[in-house]
């Protein structure tokens, strides 16, 4: 998806009528706050005539009208045309699905809500074979990854590197470090699903264990950032170079 410029911020709108703070010296609203607030009223309003817009958001609707064709040349809005008596048809426009990642979201609290709530029904127990269920589809996902784009042959080097390629994909800001003395290093800077590992271990603990079954059971966790640290960093040493070779379905 592309995004309109002035689009990112859009959580940060509450309302359909850009503030002061937002329109410039001579009372119009900035081109980046008008586009957040056109789709907001869009998505409350439903389909909407540019005319139905202007008004809503007090501009004009020749500025509506510009940043409504934008808006649909990134993809995040759509127009269709209705009849109504005679004359031309009226279009009408509307937030395509792509927008909906604009608007906010609260995974981490849905996700450490649901966390909660298979705790409540079967403890930790249950918790822990939850996150060894995901494990075991992470480590599928992984392996399939890692056999694209290595060599049958390929080194420790080479996957730690690709691992922490695929990590990085996932929101973990992972890279592989090898240090002035050689030790080679898997360090990820952000914690993708930081809720949940402040709540539970099971995680953490699963997260461990997959990197053992990936490059073998000497991996260690150095750092961690759920406690206090500022990356969670695993050293693999070079006796993990040949990791047993697991099944894709691994408890």
């Amino acid at each position: 998806m592309s995004e309109a410029p002035g689009t990112a911020g859009l959580e940060a709108g509450s309302g359909s009528n850009p503030p002061a703070s937002e329109r410039r010296s001579d009372g119009a609203p900035s081109a980046s706050a008008l586009r957040r607030h056109i789709l907001i009223h869009l998505r409350r309003s439903g389909p909407s005539s540019p005319d139905a817009v202007a008004s809503a958001v007090e501009a004009s609707r020749t500025g509506v009208l510009q940043q409504l064709h934008a808006l649909e040349a990134a993809g995040l809005v759509s127009h269709s045309a209705e009849k109504h008596g005679v004359g031309r048809p009226r279009h009408l426009y509307d937030v395509t699905s792509d927008a909906q990642g604009l608007f906010p979201v609260d995974y981490g609290g849905f996700a450490s809500g649901l966390v909660k709530a298979i705790e409540a029904v079967g403890g930790d127990d249950l918790v822990e074979q939850v996150f060894a269920a995901r494990r075991r589809q992470m480590g599928d996902r992984i392996r399939r990854r890692m056999s694209e784009q290595l060599p049958q042959a390929a080194t420790l080097v080479e996957r730690v590197q690709v691992l922490a390629l695929l990590q990085d994909e996932a929101g973990y800001l992972a890279e592989a470090v090898v240090a002035d003395d050689g030790a080679l290093h898997l360090r990820e800077h952000n914690c993708a699903i930081d809720k949940i590992a402040r709540r539970t271990s099971a995680p953490c603990e699963a997260e461990l264990a997959l990197f053992r079954e990936l490059l073998g059971p000497g991996v260690e966790r150095e750092s961690h950032i759920a406690s206090g640290d500022r990356c969670c960093s695993y050293i693999v040493p070079d006796t993990a170079a040949s990791p047993e070779r697991t099944p894709d379905r691994a408890d």
